[in-house]
Protein backbone atom coordinates (compact mmCIF):
# COMPACT_ATOMS: atom_id res chain seq x y z
CA UNK A 1 0.00 0.00 0.00
CA UNK A 2 2.56 2.43 -1.26
CA UNK A 3 2.11 6.07 -1.22
CA UNK A 4 1.72 7.52 -4.61
CA UNK A 5 2.05 11.49 -5.77
CA UNK A 6 -1.01 13.48 -6.18
CA UNK A 7 -0.69 15.66 -9.65
CA UNK A 8 -1.40 18.77 -9.73
CA UNK A 9 -3.93 21.08 -12.31
CA UNK A 10 -2.68 20.89 -15.57
CA UNK A 11 -2.10 17.19 -15.89
CA UNK A 12 -4.37 15.93 -18.08
CA UNK A 13 -6.38 13.01 -16.04
CA UNK A 14 -7.35 15.83 -14.10
CA UNK A 15 -9.29 17.75 -16.71
CA UNK A 16 -10.88 14.40 -18.33
CA UNK A 17 -14.03 12.23 -17.52
CA UNK A 18 -12.94 9.23 -15.60
CA UNK A 19 -13.84 5.61 -16.87
CA UNK A 20 -16.27 2.96 -15.45
CA UNK A 21 -14.54 0.59 -13.64
CA UNK A 22 -15.67 -2.93 -14.81
CA UNK A 23 -13.22 -4.96 -13.27
CA UNK A 24 -13.10 -5.35 -9.43
CA UNK A 25 -10.37 -7.89 -9.34
CA UNK A 26 -6.87 -7.47 -7.02
CA UNK A 27 -5.65 -4.33 -9.49
CA UNK A 28 -8.77 -2.44 -8.50
CA UNK A 29 -8.53 -3.45 -4.49
CA UNK A 30 -4.54 -2.36 -5.10
CA UNK A 31 -5.70 0.92 -6.40
CA UNK A 32 -8.13 1.73 -3.49
CA UNK A 33 -5.25 0.39 -0.55
CA UNK A 34 -3.27 3.05 -2.06
CA UNK A 35 -5.80 5.69 -2.49
CA UNK A 36 -6.61 5.40 1.66
CA UNK A 37 -3.06 5.38 2.11
CA UNK A 38 -2.08 8.41 0.43
CA UNK A 39 -5.12 10.19 1.53
CA UNK A 40 -4.08 9.64 5.10
CA UNK A 41 -0.86 10.48 4.38
CA UNK A 42 -1.81 14.01 2.48
CA UNK A 43 -3.97 14.33 5.26
CA UNK A 44 -6.99 14.75 3.07
CA UNK A 45 -10.67 14.18 3.66
CA UNK A 46 -11.11 12.95 0.07
CA UNK A 47 -8.94 11.71 -2.90
CA UNK A 48 -10.43 10.32 -6.08
CA UNK A 49 -8.26 8.06 -8.75
CA UNK A 50 -7.68 10.73 -10.87
CA UNK A 51 -5.71 12.68 -8.20
CA UNK A 52 -3.02 9.96 -8.94
CA UNK A 53 -3.20 10.22 -12.40
CA UNK A 54 -5.80 6.89 -12.68
CA UNK A 55 -8.70 8.14 -15.04
CA UNK A 56 -11.15 5.37 -13.13
CA UNK A 57 -14.26 6.46 -11.41
CA UNK A 58 -13.60 6.07 -7.79
CA UNK A 59 -12.87 8.07 -4.79
CA UNK A 60 -12.05 7.51 -1.01
CA UNK A 61 -13.32 9.69 2.02
CA UNK A 62 -11.83 10.27 5.64
CA UNK A 63 -14.56 12.64 7.30
CA UNK A 64 -17.06 12.63 9.98
CA UNK A 65 -20.56 12.98 9.45
CA UNK A 66 -24.05 12.92 11.19
CA UNK A 67 -24.99 10.64 7.92
CA UNK A 68 -25.02 7.26 9.05
CA UNK A 69 -21.95 6.66 6.46
CA UNK A 70 -19.08 5.39 7.75
CA UNK A 71 -16.31 8.17 8.57
CA UNK A 72 -13.48 6.19 6.23
CA UNK A 73 -15.33 4.34 2.60
CA UNK A 74 -14.79 4.31 -0.79
CA UNK A 75 -17.38 4.98 -3.56
CA UNK A 76 -16.89 3.21 -7.05
CA UNK A 77 -19.07 4.39 -10.67
CA UNK A 78 -20.94 6.97 -8.15
CA UNK A 79 -23.86 8.78 -9.39
CA UNK A 80 -24.18 12.77 -7.40
CA UNK A 81 -26.99 14.47 -6.92
CA UNK A 82 -26.90 17.41 -5.05
CA UNK A 83 -28.95 20.10 -3.67
CA UNK A 84 -29.05 22.91 -5.73
CA UNK A 85 -26.90 25.44 -3.97
CA UNK A 86 -28.39 28.81 -2.48
CA UNK A 87 -28.20 31.85 -4.53
CA UNK A 88 -25.73 34.56 -3.65
CA UNK A 89 -22.06 34.94 -2.96
CA UNK A 90 -20.34 31.87 -0.87
CA UNK A 91 -18.63 33.28 2.37
CA UNK A 92 -15.04 33.71 2.39
CA UNK A 93 -15.05 32.33 5.83
CA UNK A 94 -17.63 29.18 6.25
CA UNK A 95 -17.50 27.78 2.42
CA UNK A 96 -13.91 27.72 1.30
CA UNK A 97 -12.62 24.94 -0.40
CA UNK A 98 -8.97 23.18 -0.65
CA UNK A 99 -8.03 20.45 -2.74
CA UNK A 100 -4.84 18.60 -2.75
CA UNK A 101 -4.29 18.98 -6.86
CA UNK A 102 -4.45 22.24 -5.94
CA UNK A 103 -2.03 22.56 -3.40
CA UNK A 104 -2.01 24.83 -0.15
CA UNK A 105 -4.75 27.17 -2.03
CA UNK A 106 -8.55 28.21 -0.95
CA UNK A 107 -11.19 29.54 -2.50
CA UNK A 108 -14.90 30.16 -1.50
CA UNK A 109 -17.52 28.18 -3.02
CA UNK A 110 -20.89 27.62 -3.21
CA UNK A 111 -22.78 23.91 -2.74
CA UNK A 112 -25.79 22.02 -2.18
CA UNK A 113 -26.37 21.23 1.60
CA UNK A 114 -27.10 17.70 0.54
CA UNK A 115 -26.81 15.42 -2.23
CA UNK A 116 -28.10 12.22 -3.18
CA UNK A 117 -24.94 9.54 -3.47
CA UNK A 118 -25.15 6.25 -5.33
CA UNK A 119 -22.76 3.29 -6.39
CA UNK A 120 -21.35 0.45 -5.14
CA UNK A 121 -18.22 -0.06 -2.99
CA UNK A 122 -15.04 -2.07 -3.50
CA UNK A 123 -16.65 -5.47 -4.51
CA UNK A 124 -19.63 -4.13 -6.13
CA UNK A 125 -22.24 -4.23 -4.07
CA UNK A 126 -24.58 -1.16 -4.44
CA UNK A 127 -24.21 1.63 -1.63
CA UNK A 128 -26.61 4.40 -1.30
CA UNK A 129 -27.10 7.43 1.12
CA UNK A 130 -27.67 10.75 1.59
CA UNK A 131 -24.74 13.15 2.23
CA UNK A 132 -25.37 16.66 4.42
CA UNK A 133 -22.86 19.44 5.39
CA UNK A 134 -19.93 19.25 4.80
CA UNK A 135 -20.15 15.84 4.02
CA UNK A 136 -21.91 16.46 1.56
CA UNK A 137 -19.37 19.24 0.00
CA UNK A 138 -16.91 16.33 0.48
CA UNK A 139 -18.97 14.17 -1.91
CA UNK A 140 -19.75 16.71 -4.89
CA UNK A 141 -16.03 17.95 -4.81
CA UNK A 142 -14.56 14.46 -5.45
CA UNK A 143 -17.07 13.55 -7.67
CA UNK A 144 -16.16 16.80 -9.60
CA UNK A 145 -12.82 15.07 -10.15
CA UNK A 146 -14.10 12.29 -12.00
CA UNK A 147 -15.94 14.61 -14.79
CA UNK A 148 -12.79 16.33 -15.53
CA UNK A 149 -13.33 19.33 -12.83
CA UNK A 150 -11.47 20.99 -10.29
CA UNK A 151 -13.35 23.41 -7.43
CA UNK A 152 -11.64 26.23 -8.99
CA UNK A 153 -13.07 25.38 -12.28
CA UNK A 154 -16.32 26.01 -10.24
CA UNK A 155 -15.67 29.66 -8.80
CA UNK A 156 -17.50 32.38 -9.71
CA UNK A 157 -15.53 35.39 -11.39
CA UNK A 158 -13.77 37.23 -9.06
CA UNK A 159 -12.38 34.48 -7.14
CA UNK A 160 -11.76 32.36 -10.48
CA UNK A 161 -8.97 35.11 -11.76
CA UNK A 162 -7.46 34.99 -8.09
CA UNK A 163 -6.98 31.20 -8.59
CA UNK A 164 -5.78 31.11 -11.86
CA UNK A 165 -3.54 34.16 -11.41
CA UNK A 166 -2.64 31.85 -7.80
CA UNK A 167 -1.86 28.90 -10.55
CA UNK A 168 0.14 30.34 -12.70
CA UNK A 169 2.81 32.35 -10.30
CA UNK A 170 3.12 28.68 -8.77
CA UNK A 171 3.99 27.21 -12.56
CA UNK A 172 0.99 24.75 -12.85
CA UNK A 173 -1.86 24.47 -15.09
CA UNK A 174 0.48 22.27 -17.04
CA UNK A 175 1.26 18.62 -17.37
CA UNK A 176 4.46 17.38 -14.67
CA UNK A 177 3.49 18.95 -11.28
CA UNK A 178 2.77 16.53 -8.53
CA UNK A 179 4.00 16.20 -4.49
CA UNK A 180 4.49 13.01 -2.33
CA UNK A 181 2.20 13.41 1.02
CA UNK A 182 4.72 12.24 3.53
CA UNK A 183 7.98 13.37 2.02
CA UNK A 184 7.04 17.12 0.19
CA UNK A 185 6.16 19.56 2.64
CA UNK A 186 2.08 19.59 3.91
CA UNK A 187 0.62 22.81 1.67
CA UNK A 188 -1.86 23.11 4.26
CA UNK A 189 -0.15 23.36 6.99
CA UNK A 190 -1.19 20.40 8.83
Amino acid sequence: MPVRPIVITGEPVLHRRAEPVTDFGPDLQSLIDDMLTTQEASNGVGLAAPQIGVGLRVFTWSMANEDGVPEIGVIVNPFVRPAKPAVGEPDKDNESEGCLSVPGLHYPLRRGESAEVTGVDRFGEDIAFTATGWFARCMQHEYDHLNGFLYVDRLGEKWKKKALKAIRSEGWGRPGHSWMPGVDEDPFGH
